[in-house]
């Protein structure tokens, strides 16, 4: 049976059973994790605050808020599926090279990836993400470009014009694509148009894209269209995507797909 250590852990792992699950209830979630219904009781009262989460049935069973403005703040999307994301921020990482020159897409799974760099003494990095710029501060031995722009306050990214026109002077880089929705008839989405001109052009320009993603992202999509699947070089994700998209990636697209 499982044991948490903090709230945050506690309450990351509420967030990813309501994502897998759809509904939970007080008496599952406290079997489940370990602990009292009290406790429990207390983090959905705290994830309710953030308005992550809506009681139903008197307050029995919780079910997850869908977000009705489509630009979930950061610090909310660190709450979700944070095991996932680290891993496979440390799996995208190993497809690094010293030498190369890389593109982190800004997002909490692409910022895990700056997180698993330590094994490298040579690289540029190039980032549209305020936060990702300053995780690789760590790092002396990296050439560091932040993108210029104007500057997303909930993602803490820069968008717009200005970002697009910095992109022009740079090419030839492995992206490293965060992705908010994904299919395999349509690709990559986002409901978020400004993002999505943004990230066509670190495509255009790119040698590589490589999309990171945690499964729950699979098998949905957006307003906006990113790319096709067919542009994509290489694919990581977690254990839990489903079957038939593993399958369609490595036998009808053939594209690398590396799951954590």
């Amino acid at each position: 049976m499982a044991s948490f250590s903090s709230a945050k852990e506690r309450r990351a792992t509420i967030l990813s059973l309501l994502t897998s699950q759809q509904t939970v209830n007080v008496a599952e979630l406290a079997k489940q994790l370990n602990t009292s219904e009290v406790t429990i009781r207390k983090d959905l009262n705290a994830l309710q605050e953030k308005n992550l989460l809506l009681r139903t049935r008197g307050g029995a069973n919780m079910r997850i808020v869908e977000n009705k403005q489509h630009d979930t703040p950061i610090k909310t999307k660190k709450l979700y599926n944070v095991k996932q994301k680290e891993r496979i921020g440390m799996l995208a990482a190993t497809l690094i090279k010293n030498g190369d020159h890389i593109f982190l897409d800004s997002g909490t799974t692409t910022l895990e990836i700056a997180r698993h760099l330590h094994h490298l003494n040579s690289l540029t990095v190039l980032t549209n993400s305020s936060n990702i710029a300053d995780e690789l501060t760590q790092y002396s031995q990296f050439d560091i470009f932040l993108i210029g722009g104007q500057v997303r306050t909930n993602s803490h990214s820069t968008y717009g014009p200005m970002a697009i026109a910095a992109l022009a002077h740079f090419a030839n880089y492995k992206l490293f694509l965060g992705v908010d929705s994904f299919s395999i008839e349509n690709g990559i989405s986002t409901p978020l148009l400004e993002e999505a001109m943004l990230n066509q052009v670190m495509i255009k320009q790119a040698a590589q894209t490589i999309a990171v993603f945690d499964s729950s992202k699979c098998n949905k999509k957006a307003l906006c269209q990113i790319a096709h699947t067919h542009q994509l070089q290489a694919i990581v994700s977690d254990k839990n995507m489903p079957k038939a998209i593993i399958n369609a990636l490595q036998n009808t697209f053939e594209i690398p797909l590396y799951l954590a």
